[in-house]
């Protein structure tokens, strides 16, 4: 199942771990992941994609 923007944020939240946290340790900038957990960007294709997938909100 995939999560929404807002199931990812609280999953952080309870787990304790930062967007920077986890964008570090995954290889990304911070904004970059911001960007796809704000909807800036659609995540079709390329390294939104990969993130995308990466949070769960999408499958690959």
């Amino acid at each position: 199942m995939n999560m929404t923007a807002e199931q990812v944020k609280a999953k952080f939240k309870r787990e304790g771990i930062t967007v920077t946290k986890w964008a570090a340790n995954n290889g990304y900038t911070r904004h970059y992941v911001y960007l796809v957990l704000n909807g800036q960007v659609k995540a079709l294709y390329g390294r939104g994609h990969e993130i995308a997938v990466k949070l769960g909100m999408k499958s690959n």
